[in-house]
């Protein structure tokens, strides 16, 4: 397995003891797989992303939890070795760190830093090495037009785009992406989507992406993973997926009954997974 994790909590740095962003959660993904996060604002979307990215450790409560990235355990590593690893992955954020006074051709050609050496690095920010690299990136989101555009002019939907245009550059075996639709119009939230899953499938990268839209998930993602808490609800295929499972996943906390703690076991799983 690419990812696998047993019995993982965790927490976020000075958060009080008992607040877990992910709780016992236990989950294996296979290279090559595209998989959806799908759950209410607050469900741990984001921390499970970053708990993959290496960015969050998980909390050393369980003696049994387990977190196993290409079959090793990042945080049993060395901090160079561990570098080394999270050279394998692309983690999106939904707001793309893009500084704001920089070109776009710049902002994009940083998907590659990993694979330069510092004074490849340094050169590039005087005279971008690849712009042509970069203009075909942005061209796949109809963005060719910004390639010597300033960050700070570009809109929302254009910075998310340019993120995924970073993506793009990079040589990664995992795309870890969070939200990377929220400020786009519904054709080109299809578009954005479509790309990166070609992009995906063609390297036969891993593509984990969280989603607030709910019928893109269902019918573009083959697995759909339902958080809730920080907890697993369901994981599934998209088509073993009911409209009572989507409603129970996101109704109104002021309709739950009292919840009762419970075990990793007790997951709902919809169909079997290896």
């Amino acid at each position: 397995m690419t990812i696998l994790l047993k019995s993982v909590s965790v927490r976020h740095d000075g958060a009080a003891s008992s607040a877990f962003a992910l709780r016992e959660l236990t989950l294996a993904i296979a290279q090559g797989e595209q998989v959806a996060l799908i759950g209410p604002s607050g469900a741990g979307k984001t921390s499970l992303l970053h708990t993959m990215a290496c960015a969050l450790k998980p909390a050393q409560s369980q003696a049994e939890a387990q977190f196993l990235l290409y079959g090793l355990d990042p945080w049993q590593l060395s901090s160079t070795e561990r570098h080394a690893l999270r050279a394998k992955l692309f983690l999106a954020p939904q707001t793309p760190p893009l500084p704001p006074r920089q070109r776009v051709v710049n902002a994009v050609l940083a998907g590659a830093l990993p694979q330069w050496s510092l004074w490849q690095a340094m050169r590039s920010l005087i005279k971008p090495i690849d712009p042509a690299r970069a203009y075909a990136a942005l061209s796949r989101f109809n963005l060719q037009d910004k390639l010597y555009a300033r960050v700070d002019r570009l809109s929302g939907g254009e910075r998310q785009r340019c993120g995924m245009a970073r993506a793009l550059i990079s040589s990664a075996e995992m795309f870890l992406v969070d939200e990377p639709l929220s400020a786009l119009d519904p054709t080109l939230a299809v578009q954005t989507l479509e790309v990166l899953q070609a992009e995906a499938r063609t390297r036969h990268a891993t593509l984990i992406c969280s989603l607030h839209q709910v019928e893109l998930a269902r019918a573009h993602f083959p697995r759909v993973i339902g958080l809730r808490d920080g907890r697993i609800v369901f994981d599934a295929a998209s088509d073993q997926i009911s409209d009572a499972d989507i409603a129970a996943l996101y109704r109104n906390r002021r309709d739950d009954a009292p919840v009762q703690e419970t075990s990793a076991q007790a997951v709902v799983t919809l169909v079997p997974r290896c």
